[in-house]
């Protein structure tokens, strides 16, 4: 499952050796400049409503950002990458797509019709270079380090960071053209009209997921090498295709204003746009993890020494579901303090399996040892707080009231924003 960068050179050092990480780098200053200078404009034209637009897609970044942080919760990948993908997909794929989407707009103009373009330019033009302009971000993190995509779920998270990089400042553009087209100077009810529209309602399935879509099939053409290059190349451009086709769907003019009423209008959008391709991914994601917890779970049940892992903790430890009801149960016997701990216990734990993946049985590797005092200290400082074992215990009530709670106030809030929405 897992590569390791080996004697004698550290992680940095072959970057530095690398062409594509220097081609990488250019392209991201590049981009940089590009976003700088659009920025510049915006902020000497509509300066509140741009800081306004700033702040709060800024802020819908950061939920979006750690959860997909904590996807792979077994083997997180580096901070950097997460970085560089983000990076990519908000300074590269945008510079790209702005004038290449507008570029192949005007192409479908003058070989169909002006009409066609202005109907169906958007599903058409903007998911073929952005889709394409995304994608090269995850085969750049690819090529520059291959050693940390070992599993669809990487390709994944890679995917969908460049696809929230890409979304961000997208959607920043978005609400200061609003602000200009409103023609009312220096607004900001145009840019949370924006935000409520394209951040809030349409956040969750805009370009996270179909960079997530587009990312697992990158993630299959690496990982998979029990297959054919044929099959995984043609899992890959499938797994692109089906990117295009959800951005595509997404962007047409279907269920627009064929329902009548604006509020079912935009809840039919959500549903019959939005949740196929959110379906897919969770699928995807749960099938992807649910692969790679078998794997490093096989790892570590060959340990077989609870000051490291006991047998329930590794029953535990491969679901998420059971890790979060392991913390909620320690919190409940033994306070939060527990709760901590076992959450550091649980992330020593998964390290300490990536590690062992990697090590070699003919080569002492240093980093398990000290993985394994990690664990040690950890699970010290929860016998210490008389609860030594990260268990679950039985499901409560008041968290399945919670649950129920906080979807119930979701549903609401959402319905809301239609209503107000469709009101306008």
């Amino acid at each position: 499952m897992s590569e390791a960068v080996r004697p004698g050179a550290t992680r940095a050092a072959v970057l530095l050796r690398q062409p594509a990480f220097w081609i990488v780098i250019t392209l991201l200053a590049a981009g940089a400049v590009r976003i700088s200078q659009i920025t510049a404009l915006f902020l000497e034209t509509y300066p509140i409503a741009t800081i306004t637009a700033i702040l709060l897609f800024g802020l819908l970044a950061v939920p979006f950002w750690l959860f997909l942080s904590e996807l792979d919760f077994l083997e997180r990948e580096p901070p950097s990458l997460r970085i560089l993908a983000f990076a990519w997909g908000g300074l590269v794929a945008t510079s790209v797509s702005i004038p290449g989407s507008a570029a192949l707009d005007n192409l479908i103009a003058k070989l169909g019709s002006p009409d066609l373009a202005a109907e169906w330019g958007a599903a058409l033009a903007g998911p073929t270079v952005e889709e394409i302009a995304k994608t090269l971000g995850v085969v750049a993190i690819v090529l520059i380090a291959r050693a940390q995509v070992n599993s669809v779920l990487d390709g994944i998270v890679y995917g969908a960071l460049v696809g929230l990089g890409f979304q961000i400042v997208e959607d920043v553009v978005f609400a200061i053209g609003a602000v200009q087209l409103a023609g009312e100077g220096d607004q900001v009810r145009p840019v949370i009209t924006t935000f409520l529209v394209r951040g809030f309602l349409a956040g969750v399935w805009s370009h996270t997921l179909f960079g997530a879509l587009a990312g697992a099939g990158i993630g299959y053409l690496v990982v998979h090498r029990d297959r054919t290059r044929s099959h995984r190349i043609a899992v890959a451009v499938l797994a692109v295709l089906a990117a295009w086709a959800s951005h595509s769907l997404w962007n047409s003019p279907l269920f627009r204003e064929s329902l009548g009423d604006a509020t079912m209008a935009l809840l039919a959008v959500l549903i019959f746009k939005g949740l196929p391709p959110l379906l897919l991914v969770l699928y995807l994601v749960r099938r992807a993890h649910d692969r790679e917890a078998a794997y490093y779970v096989g790892v570590l049940a060959t340990v077989r020494d609870p000051g490291l892992i006991t047998e329930n903790e590794l029953r535990i430890l491969g679901s998420g579901s059971r890790r979060g009801a392991a913390r909620r149960h320690a919190a409940a016997h033994a306070g939060r303090r527990a709760r901590a701990a076992v959450r550091r216990l649980q992330r020593a734990q998964a390290g300490l399996a990536v590690e062992l993946s990697r090590a070699s049985a003919d080569v002492p590797d240093d980093s398990v040892e000290a993985r394994a005092a990690e664990v040690r200290e950890h699970r010290a400082t929860l016998a210490a707080l008389g609860h030594p074992e990260a268990v679950e215990g039985t499901r409560s009530w008041r968290h399945t009231a919670s649950t129920v709670g906080t979807a119930a106030v979701a549903v609401a809030v959402v319905w809301v924003a239609l209503s107000a929405l469709g009101g306008d």
